[in-house]
Order: structure tokens, then sequence, then C-alpha cells
């Protein structure tokens, strides 16, 4: 079953890389339970099918990285990006696209996130394999305030744009 807008937020975990090592936070891959990380939080996620694919570097991520100011004037917490990807190219990927400071970049490599929340997408006849559809939510405190999914292979409802004018 698709989560759907009141819906908490599932228990799981994700995995963060950091390039710089801080007080409490290694390099990584380090792991994140996301109830108790959304907990007192207003979050906006992005979820999409891979690190490094056309749509979701050109414009998905860039769309978050670019509105990150808007969404924090609009009381959002944080921003997390989620992919079926590890938490390296996670981290590469967010480097490479300027994300530090902006998003999280949120690797659910293993989709336990993913599917716990109905949202895997099947690309093995693509090569892919297991993916996550494209979507954007908002959650406040755990609980999806918004639901935004894209159609199979669209990029067309999970803009930022569209998130920031459902706040």
């Amino acid at each position: 079953m698709t989560i759907q807008i009141g819906d908490k937020l599932p228990s799981a975990t994700l995995f963060e890389f950091f390039h710089e090592e801080t007080a409490g936070c290694s390099l990584g891959p380090n792991a994140f339970e996301v109830q108790k990380e959304a907990a007192g939080k207003t979050i906006a996620i992005l979820a999409l099918p891979g690190a490094y694919t056309p749509t979701c570097s050109a414009k998905h991520v860039p769309g978050f990285i670019e509105n990150s100011d808007a969404f924090k004037a609009k009381g959002v917490d944080e921003i997390w990006c989620i992919s079926v990807n590890d938490a390296f190219v996670m981290g590469a990927w967010g480097k490479s696209q300027g994300a530090d400071g902006k998003v999280r970049m949120m690797a659910d490599g293993s989709a336990e996130f993913t599917k716990k929340i109905g949202m895997e997408f099947d690309l093995t006849a693509r090569g892919l394999g297991l993916r996550s559809q494209r979507y954007s939510m908002l959650v406040q405190d755990g609980v999806v305030k918004q639901l935004n999914l894209d159609a199979p292979g669209a990029f067309e409802v999970s803009t930022a744009e569209k998130l920031l004018s459902q706040i």
C-alpha cells in the first residue's frame, strides 16, 4: 500500500555520508532512524529513481538546492533527497550537485524505506533493478502533509516549486 497524506513515516533506516568528520558523526556511512530524525521537524522530501540519472541530476535535485532558502523561509527545517543508492554514491552525487548544507542526500540502499511506503519501482528490464518512484512530500513531525507522485518516466508534480506552493 502506498503512503498517503495523514500517514506516519515508517520505522526504517536511511544512511548518509559526510565529507567532513564532526563530533558525533564519522564520515560514514552513518545510519539514521527515519522516525527519530523526523520527530519535531518539518521536512521536505524528494525521492527519485537514481543518482546521476539525467532528469534527477539536471532538474529534480537542482530545484531543491536552488530553493533551499525559500523552503527554510517557509519553516522547513531540512530537505532530504532519498534514492535507492548506497551512501557513498549519494555522498559523491551530493558533492557534485553542491548539496552540502542545503539537501541531505539520504541513501536507501536496500530500498527498506521505499518498500515500506509502497514507492518501489521495478526497472530491472532497463538494467536498473528496484528503484524509487519520483515523488516529493512535506512531512511535519513524522506525518505526511503533502504528497506529489509523478507518473513513471514523468517529472511534473514532484518539483521543488510545486511543493513550495503547497506550504
